[in-house]
């Protein structure tokens, strides 16, 4: 991404009409005329061409421009809600009460989504929030920015806990060695309603999907993808849309990672109208998904261009990339993408810097071409500009090949520290867990006192169920 932008955090990628059009009314006072969207649901702008006295002055939604690039934008698949398959009891309302409970700007990447989509990335983040079987339950993947493999917290997390847990990590992850000394920090610290993790989790394969035009929502309503190949957002066109949207009492616009947006709820008695303001506008909304199955660096013209080159070959060649997505990335070495084929643009050599060489680049691509297996592989090193189109035709054929056949279970994460089957008790009403590895300070109980020898008169310290309603399980700490 280009460092000079600047961003304005949407939590989740969610932001209402009356909103969009007070920040953009914001953006226009500081000069600007168009706006980018950022891979985690954000937007981005170029300052030197505004008037920063006018940006900086905080509008009546509290609308805060970021310079700052330690903070991070808060991800969710709020978007893919009601559209694409989901989680039986996920909700959309569900990632807006979630949302709401955080009130500080986090440092950490926090993405929070359903494992049965696949428009928003799952495991990018430093915080992965990923929805269970269990209602209101998710598991959580955590990988800090200095350790080098994530790992799954040992039980699952509360709804409601999700934002208490999130800000209890931000002020102590950086003194946190592995995952044991996380959990016994945060028994001690919070009193979360956290439940037994019974299952392994299992991200389906699913394909990418189509995620731009008008397509049907429910049995009378409507949901609408637009996308530019540029990524360069027309700021009076985008005002107009949401005058169109607060007329057509539409609540939400919804920013996806893949640079684009998408608008749910359009009443079928609206929908005439709506396509009557676009095609008056000249907006494409029937991109092939040889353009849109792209990541791309934000305001990279080199990076678009050579999209642009890819594109045309794939074309000219009549070759299907249909469930694909494709990555291009200036960051070798970098392993938080998303998309199924990853294209890294070397870094030259210090020695010729002063010189003007071609770019190499190196060809990688995730297992099984999932990104959510978080295995990569390499397929090509140190090419040719030249010889990219013919790599990729020949590694999509082999991901058709593959696809369909039978694929070995894909093992979980190995935590680099410990693996242990831990015999605890757990209060079967509020499933707080007695261990006597830490005994139960509240109560004042020793650690290392066994569940046996305390007392009968003992109570739980979050319910107050006796002694007896606490049942032997096998913790597994990961």
């Amino acid at each position: 991404m280009n460092d000079d932008l600047h961003r304005i955090l949407i939590k989740g990628g969610v932001t209402s009409p009356g909103e969009l059009k007070d920040i953009i009314a914001m953006l226009e006072s500081g000069g600007l005329k168009e706006v980018f969207f950022g891979s985690r649901q954000d937007l981005l702008f170029p300052l030197q061409n505004a008037k920063e006295e006018q940006l900086e002055q905080i509008s009546k939604f509290n609308t805060d421009i970021v310079s700052d690039r330690s903070y991070q934008n808060i991800v969710t698949s709020y978007v893919s809600a009601d559209i694409f398959d989901m989680t039986n009891w996920l909700k959309g309302s569900t990632y807006l009460y979630i949302l709401e409970g955080f009130d500080y700007l986090p440092k950490l990447k926090i993405n929070i989504t359903d494992p049965k989509q696949r428009l928003v990335p799952i495991f990018n983040g430093n915080l992965n929030f990923i929805a269970s079987e269990s209602e209101d339950y998710w598991y959580l993947n955590i990988i800090f920015p200095h350790w080098t493999r994530s790992v799954y917290y040992p039980v699952l997390i509360y709804s409601w806990d999700i934002h208490v847990v999130a800000k209890a990590i931000e002020e102590i992850y950086q003194d946190i060695a592995d995952i044991d000394e996380l959990f016994f920090i945060l028994n001690k610290k919070l009193d979360t309603n956290n439940r037994t993790i019974e299952k392994e989790l299992e991200v389906p394969y699913i394909k990418f999907p189509y995620y731009e035009g008008m397509n049907r929502m429910g049995l009378d309503q409507y949901w609408l993808g637009l996308y530019w190949r540029n990524n360069r957002y027309d700021l009076d066109f985008l005002k107009q849309l949401c005058g169109f949207c607060l007329d057509n009492s539409i609540g939400k616009i919804c920013i996806t990672p893949w640079k684009s947006f998408i608008i749910k709820g359009i009443k079928s008695s609206s929908r005439p109208e709506l396509e009557r303001f676009l095609g008056q506008k000249g907006i494409n909304i029937r991109h092939s998904q040889l353009e849109m199955n792209w990541h791309l660096p934000v305001d990279d013209t080199e990076a678009l261009e050579l999209k642009k080159f890819l594109v045309l070959s794939f074309d000219q060649n009549d070759i299907s990339t249909y469930g694909l997505t494709f990555g291009i990335s200036n960051e070798t070495g970098k392993r938080t993408h998303f998309s199924s084929v990853i294209i890294e643009k070397n870094t030259p050599p210090t020695i010729v810097k002063d010189f003007a060489v071609r770019p190499t680049y190196n060809v990688l691509h995730f297992k099984n071409f999932d990104p959510n297996t978080q295995e990569y592989k390499v397929y090509a090193q140190d090419v040719d500009k030249i010889e990219l189109p013919g790599l990729l035709m020949e590694l999509s054929k082999h991901y058709f090949d593959q696809l369909g056949r039978a694929l070995p279970k894909p093992e979980p994460p190995k935590n680099t520290n410990v693996d242990i089957l831990r015999e605890v008790y757990q209060c079967s009403s509020c499933f707080t867990v007695y261990d006597k590895t830490y005994g139960d300070e509240k109560s004042q109980i020793a650690a290392g006192t066994p569940f046996t020898d305390l007392s009968e008169d003992y109570c739980c310290p979050v319910c107050s169920a006796p002694k007896s309603g606490f049942e032997k399980m096998k913790l597994q700490i990961l």
